[in-house]
């Protein structure tokens, strides 16, 4: 009879369930792309694994790929500049 006034009290720590191990976050493609994308530009190997673990590679891209597009297009615009102008002077390639 007490061990069940304990379970309802929550006083039983015999009868708890064991705690669960922290999960790795998970954030949506975006989040990840931008942790990613930062990690990689710091050198920190630690946190663009971590990044790389909340989608799959797939989605990883995708955010990528968005994440630089997006980039460009913000860098042609302060620069006044086509984007293909931007985004060949970004990888070192001569202009068109």
């Amino acid at each position: 009879m007490f061990n069940r006034v304990r379970r309802l009290l929550g006083t039983d720590h015999a009868a708890a369930p064991a705690a669960e191990p922290p999960r790795p976050r998970r954030g949506n493609l975006f989040e990840a792309a931008a942790t990613y994308v930062s990690a990689c530009a710091e050198d920190d190997q630690r946190q663009a694994d971590e990044a790389a673990a909340w989608v799959s590679p797939e989605a990883l891209s995708f955010g990528v790929s968005e994440l630089a597009c997006r980039a460009v297009i913000a860098l042609a615009r302060e620069r006044d500049e086509s984007p293909q102008t931007v985004a060949r002077s970004l990888l070192g390639l001569p202009a068109l």
